[in-house]
């Protein structure tokens, strides 16, 4: 038996967290996405997270990232930033990176097979499928941003749905 369905079966909540560099956009963007259409399935027993290897405990989130959630309704002002910690890739049951260097990091860890880069988790990039990394849109103008966001959005949708057969209730 996974993690997954040990987790769904047990009544524990199965919890994922997001990783990328700093925590001030791309994870933290993907922490709130994910949580909404949780709610959306009515999943309370799933828990969303994120970290950053190279964070700076308390750094708000990026204002582009604000901008941009709260754009589609969601939001970051209250985010602060959280560095990743071995405990973190250790309790998660699901860590989804956004770039290669990331799950490096997590291997490193000690996370290993609940490890996995987003992009690979969820099926591919759809839109190049030689892409494997999320684009860091870190100081860039607001388009750049909401590509970000979108991605995400597609990305996390075909994730949750690949756990639906484990997590729904």
């Amino acid at each position: 038996m996974s993690r997954v369905d040990e987790r769904a079966a047990g009544g524990h909540p199965f919890r994922i967290l997001f990783v990328c560099t700093g925590n001030t956009c791309r994870s933290p963007m993907a922490e709130v996405i994910a949580r909404r259409r949780a709610e959306v399935l009515g999943w309370g027993h799933v828990e969303f997270r994120s970290a950053g290897v190279g964070a700076f405990e308390g750094s708000e989130a990026s204002e582009g990232a604000v901008r941009t959630a709260a754009a589609h309704g969601l939001d970051l002002t209250r985010h602060t930033a959280t560095p990743l910690l071995k405990d973190d890739a250790t309790r998660a049951d699901l860590i989804l990176a956004m770039s290669p260097s990331h799950l490096m990091r997590l291997v490193e860890l000690g996370a290993g097979e609940r490890a996995a880069l987003l992009t690979s988790y969820a099926g591919g990039h759809p839109d190049d499928p030689r892409e494997v990394a999320i684009p860091d849109p870190i100081g860039g103008p607001d388009e750049e941003y909401e590509q970000t966001f979108q991605l995400l959005e597609r990305l996390i949708d075909r994730v949750l749905t690949r756990l639906e057969p484990v997590l729904a209730r």
